[in-house]
């Protein structure tokens, strides 16, 4: 997911789950998808033009280092969970959002983003370097509807593990209400536990009394809080775990220096170079740019200092 203060997070030629802003961009990753589904491209059409997106893709799908970050995240993770379901008042929600009203006569749960979180989806990716395609509702929806996701390494393991003991799995996605069946269909394939079509809440599932701005997830951690008591959040973009002020880097960094502590305890986050709101933080999240202004601005970014 990727969306910061009432916008949508999408790099160029990639994406954006859900799981991840500009106001003159489509949604992406499981946001609003308008047009029919249609069938992606062939493999075999190669682009053999420079991609910014080519080495994050091939490092998710081929290199040993993002398996083994994957995992020993979700297996570290695992390991605090009895200490969380034993101390009643442990939660994984800042206070506005649902935090201070938890309890302990509450169900326990952990919350999770999907896309890039707990399904992998770089071979949808893959296609749009491959093609020389960008992102698009059309090619995404379709993407979603093979339900070929694959599974984080580590994730289906946790989640098995957190099932066991009693603790439901709540999977929070900028992926829409229509998308739900297939997800769910995806997930249950794989091995995730699925308590019900309840524990999926959409970037469109309304939210009574809260009006949500973009795709952010404030609204519906706050549904989530008024049945269950969250143990932990998982996600592979900042605004999985709480709302930004502004997707500049002031405000990103707020959020990070405010509740760095929780992460490695409460929030759990997942490596994803691909896409978020990281990139267009760069260069004012304006997506209206030529992508050579917009490359400019992200090469001017470096630190080069010696």
């Amino acid at each position: 997911m990727r969306c910061v203060s009432g916008t949508v997070l999408q790099a160029p030629s990639a994406l954006l789950s859900l799981a991840a802003c500009s106001t003159s961009r489509p949604l992406v990753h499981g946001e609003p998808a308008v047009s029919a589904p249609v069938a992606p491209a062939p493999a075999a059409v190669v682009a053999d033009g420079a991609n910014d997106n080519l080495n994050a893709v091939l490092w998710i799908q081929r290199s040993q280092e993002y398996r083994a970050n994957s995992l020993q995240t979700w297996r570290a993770a695992a390991a605090q969970l009895d200490r969380a379901l034993a101390d009643r008042s442990w939660t994984a929600l800042l206070p506005e959002e649902g935090g201070s009203h938890q309890s302990a006569a509450l169900k326990p749960a952990v919350v999770v983003d999907v896309d890039e979180t707990v399904l992998d989806n770089s071979p949808y990716q893959a296609r749009l370097v491959r093609n020389g395609g960008s992102y698009d509702d059309a090619t995404w929806d379709a993407w979603v509807a093979e339900g070929k996701a694959g599974a984080v390494p580590g994730a289906v393991e946790f989640a098995k593990a957190a099932a066991a003991k009693g603790v439901t799995m709540i999977y929070i996605t900028n992926r829409t209400e229509h998308m739900k069946d297939v997800t769910l269909a995806n997930l249950r394939r794989l091995g995730f536990p699925v308590a019900g079509d309840d524990v999926y809440l959409g970037l469109d599932k309304y939210v009574p009394g809260c009006e949500q701005e973009g795709s952010e997830k404030a609204c519906r951690r706050q549904l989530v809080a008024q049945k269950y008591r969250v143990l932990m959040q998982f996600g592979d973009q900042l605004s999985d775990f709480g709302a930004i002020s502004a997707n500049t880097q002031a405000g990103r960094d707020a959020l990070l220096q405010a509740h760095q502590d929780w992460f490695g305890q409460r929030w759990w986050m997942l490596s994803n170079p691909t896409y978020g709101g990281w990139e267009p933080a760069q260069f004012n999240n304006a997506w209206s740019l030529p992508e050579s202004e917009r490359r400019a601005a992200k090469r001017a970014a470096l630190d080069v200092a010696q």
